[in-house]
């Protein structure tokens, strides 16, 4: 064979068959490509995968030894099946089943140790893989690639891969010895100087010791080296971006002595906290530069984000400019609009008998208004006459035109799409200052990682008058007592002249019309679907909250029927609303001071901590109740008891990244593409990130083109490609 090096399409080097089914399989065409196909995990003769750990429709390759084998007449049809017996070395077994395959008893003698791989199913009660594929360890093997795997495996580490039902990991480890015998290694693209003072070893030794380990300590520092290789790519992509953006030409917004933001503080019944006068001074300096600013503001639920926003808001219409505020739906969008105009009082009626002709008009863009209503309003923005604009992701839509756009807000940035938040962007000459706010708090290493090309300002500390949440789990499996109790402190809420939340994860009436997504470490549930607004709203008017005024609110409803129904609520004209997580943000009703939420499980850790803060608004405490069935020593239950110990939504955060799977930092599920990033862990990696951060920052402002680096510049393009750099860029 001719010399081979990374970028070798793995046809040359398994054959045309093997390498179609890890193309289709698992995305992976050449050499490269497959040496940087990570195993998930180690096996080790001796060592023991837990098999009580293994969830029902999970596709598993266990390491395992043969207890025992039966072959029994089927009792449905002629023939026969064989049942083996494996396990784990620590009391977990798994059965394999094999229909009409008894010859398969010779091989699968009691005491054989194998890998076995299949998808896992439950037969009364006992777990078992069916048909499964299997490679033995043990000596005799008479097949000659056995025979190789097993010399290969005895004794050491065994590596398990992410694999396929067509292409299981002794396949791949197969594929992968191939390609490690055989092709030439690159040379290595970190500077010489970084190995040397962060001690790594070097690329061709880090991926045959991941592949082939000799030890645990050498894979651990192989791990290590690849893993620095991802966070170092990463961080250079985005201190480039960074720097980049830096450059681009904007239209200064500096503050105005006299103008309405002046006015607007003069008149606030309230002190500012010192965290939202802090970051209000970062961001009126970034406004008043000539490059556009991009700065994440994040803060606990309540923290008085939006009224940093609104400020920064006015500061550009004082400096000329327009200021537009994107939010995820029309509820939140309608209650920003009513909430800004509020506070602006005559300031922000400019077109109004009793408004202030020296201020300006505040518009609101949905998608579900009037032909007649959206063509006054979108004159307004066109002729600028309308300084404040709120609107869903109608205002992207095309013919929505601006005067001048100085600021772009975003209000709950994770729900857009990228797509979504630069088209508002492009509707200005000059890239506007951009803010994007959020109140699920971000982990310093995910801010860095995911948000690394934006300045980040976070208000932790609460306005004044703020109320504490007192969170609670009701487990209904072991103590159905207690939804009773649950539904009475409702009651009890409303006796003493508050209001109430009942939130359920779906809406009802179809099985495809849920608001709410699961949470992301959720397990398909097959007792019973979640409870939905529809079936739990007539149950509570006629039992337990019988006589209670009581009123239904989600996603589907239509706009102008969702605003009159909030502002009912709003007006204490209800007791209780029964809602989907519509109500999740940005809903503020000093009033209601009880949630419950059915089915909690259901939720995402960030989610319940949102919904909770749609309590305690006002003077008098608020009450979370997480109604679960989930029993005590389960994931989702530990889930929310430390929901229920805690109400530092940055210590939720850290919880939500340890108990999901991380994914993929640079959103490979959001372009729907494979990523070469696997080894990096947000957590795990917390000084690794901060270590490769300050090096892309030190060897950028040395070679910003990393034109003396020609190496590292093609394995950044390899790591991060342009469409999850363009991801990161607009994130």
């Amino acid at each position: 064979m001719t010399s081979a090096d990374v970028d070798t399409p793995l046809t040359k080097l398994v054959g045309e068959k093997t390498a179609k089914a890890l193309a289709v399989h698992l995305d992976l065409y050449t050499a490269g490509d497959l040496l940087h196909h990570v195993p998930r995990r180690y096996d080790q003769r001796g060592e023991h995968t837990d098999m009580r750990t293994l969830e029902i429709g999970e596709e598993v390759t266990v390491l395992a030894q043969v207890l025992r084998t039966t072959t029994r007449p089927m009792r449905q049809r002629r023939g026969s099946m064989l049942e083996v017996v494996v396990g784990d070395g620590a009391g977990g077994q798994l059965v394999l089943t094999y229909f009409q395959q008894a010859w398969r008893e010779r091989d699968l003698r009691p005491g054989r140790w194998g890998l076995f791989a299949g998808k896992v199913s439950d037969f009364r009660g006992r777990r078992q893989l069916n048909s499964p594929e299997y490679v033995l360890l043990d000596q005799g093997a008479a097949d000659g690639e056995v025979a190789a795997e097993v010399e290969e495996f005895a004794g050491a580490l065994i590596p398990v891969y992410p694999a396929a039902a067509a292409v299981p990991t002794w396949v791949i480890a197969r594929c992968v010895r191939v390609v490690l015998d055989t092709v030439t290694m690159p040379p290595d693209a970190t500077p010489s100087r970084i190995r040397a003072e962060r001690k790594l070893i070097d690329l061709a030794t880090a991926l045959h010791e991941i592949h082939r380990p000799s030890s645990k300590e050498l894979l651990y520092i192989a791990k290590r080296r690849l893993a620095w290789d991802e966070a170092f790519a990463v961080q250079l992509t985005l201190v480039r971006r960074k720097r980049d953006a830096a450059a681009w030409p904007a239209k200064p917004r500096p503050r105005r002595d006299g103008g309405l933001l002046a006015g607007f503080d003069a008149a606030l019944p309230f002190t500012l906290t010192d965290g939202q006068l802090a970051v209000g001074e970062e961001i009126a300096a970034d406004l008043a530069v000539a490059h556009p600013m991009h700065r994440l503001l994040q803060g606990e639920v309540g923290a008085g984000k939006t009224l940093v926003a609104l400020r920064a808001m006015l500061q550009v219409v004082d400096a000329g400019g327009q200021a537009a505020l994107l939010a995820p739906t029309e509820v939140l969008a309608t209650q920003h609009h009513r909430g800004i105009t509020r506070m602006l009082g005559p300031a922000g009626r400019a077109d109004e008998l009793d408004g202030d002709p020296n201020g300006t008009q505040v518009a609101l863009v949905t998608g579900s208004q009037g032909a007649a209503a959206r063509r006054k309003v979108l004159a307004k923005l066109a002729d600028g006459s309308a300084g404040l604009v709120i609107g869903t992701h109608a205002l992207l839509y095309e013919g929505v035109d601006f005067a001048d756009l100085g600021l772009v807000v975003v209000d709950e940035q994770h729900r857009f799409g990228v797509e979504q938040r630069d088209a508002l962007r492009a509707k200005a000459e000059q890239p506007p200052h951009v803010l994007v706010m959020t109140a699920t708090p971000i982990p310093r290493t995910v801010a860095m990682t995911v948000y690394g090309d934006l300045e980040v300002s976070t208000l932790s500390q609460l306005p004044g008058g703020r109320s504490p949440i007192a969170s609670h789990v009701v487990p209904v499996a072991e103590k159905p007592a207690f939804l009773d109790r649950a539904w009475r402190r409702v009651v009890e809420e409303v006796q003493q002249g508050h209001q109430a939340y009942v939130v359920c994860p779906r809406i009802g009436d179809s099985g495809t019309d849920d608001d709410t997504p699961p949470p992301d470490d959720a397990v398909e549930d097959e007792r019973r679907p979640p409870v939905a607004v529809l079936d739990v709203a007539p149950l509570l008017a006629e039992g337990p909250l019988r006589g209670l005024r009581i009123g239904v609110l989600h996603g589907k409803l239509p706009a102008d029927e969702k605003d009159a129904i909030m502002r009912t609520f709003s007006a204490g004209q209800l007791d209780v609303l029964v809602a989907t997580t519509v109500i999740e943000v940005g809903v503020d009703v000093p009033n209601a001071t009880a949630m419950v939420i059915l089915d909690a499980d259901r939720f995402g850790v960030s989610q319940l901590h949102q919904l909770r803060g749609r309590v305690g608004r006002g003077s008098a405490a608020g009450l979370c109740l997480l109604v679960t069935e989930a029993v005590a020593g389960t994931p989702a239950r530990e889930r929310l008891d430390a929901v229920a110990s805690t109400l530092d939504g940055f210590r939720l955060a850290e919880l939500d990244l340890e108990q999901r799977r991380e994914g993929d930092v640079l959103g490979a599920a959001q372009s729907g593409r494979r990523s070469h990033l696997r080894l990096l862990s947000l957590l795990r990696d917390r000084d690794l990130i901060g270590e490769a951060r300050a090096e892309a920052e030190s060897l950028l402002a040395e070679d910003p083109d990393l034109s003396a680096h020609p190496l590292l510049a093609a394995q950044i393009t390899r790591l991060v490609d342009d469409d999850r750099a363009e991801y990161l860029q607009k994130g």
